[in-house]
């Protein structure tokens, strides 16, 4: 008879936003812990599960920054955008890894920072035309994806196009910086 139903109501009072908030956080903590102990387990190095832990906590921090500087609405999409840029920011820094730990099996005699520079070399037009394919993905999504989607698919930009810079120049730079300063003990796999 024409008559219509209500599907949903989107409200976040104060009481739901700081439990938002907390859950947040929380599960950002038990991923970045889960991360570093598999990137410590994989390397056998614990710097390398810290350089990686410092460019992912770079490339939540500028997202969700990004999204709080738009005015976005910060919702539980935007929660499980942040969660998807640590899986996908920590998937290319383990490419990028994963070449440095074969190039220094390869090349014994050749200095860190060398074999550090060619690994990314190597594995950097790889990770830009993946985060390109994944960039043009997430723009349809944000420009046709409608008000709900919005946030989300701002987030995953922001967080590809950092998650990209930091897995190629932060992590296997933050490696390069523990190298001279901490030895080739703690870095060297």
């Amino acid at each position: 008879m024409g008559g219509f139903a209500l599907r949903g109501v989107d409200f976040v009072g104060p009481t739901a936003g700081k439990e938002l908030l907390r859950d947040t956080g929380l599960a950002i903590l038990f991923s970045v812990a889960g991360i570093l102990a598999v990137v410590w387990f994989r390397f056998h190095r614990y710097t390398w599960g810290l350089a990686a832990i410092i460019a992912l906590v770079h490339d939540v921090t500028i997202a969700a920054g990004a999204v709080a500087l738009t005015g976005k609405e910060f919702s539980l999409p935007v929660v499980a955008a942040l969660l998807t840029i640590l899986g996908y920011s920590i998937n290319d820094t383990i490419v990028v890894y994963d070449r440095i730990r074969e190039n220094l099996r390869l090349y014994r005699d050749v200095d860190f920072e060398e074999v550090v520079n060619a690994s990314v070399n190597q594995t950097l037009s790889r990770t830009v035309l993946t985060s390109f394919t994944v960039f043009i993905a997430v723009t349809a999504l944000y420009m046709y994806g409608g008000d709900k989607l919005n946030p989300l698919s701002f987030c995953l930009m922001v967080g590809v196009v950092f998650g990209t810079y930091s897995s190629v120049f932060v992590a296997a730079g933050l490696l390069v910086i523990a190298y001279k300063h901490l030895g080739a003990r703690y870095v060297k796999t």
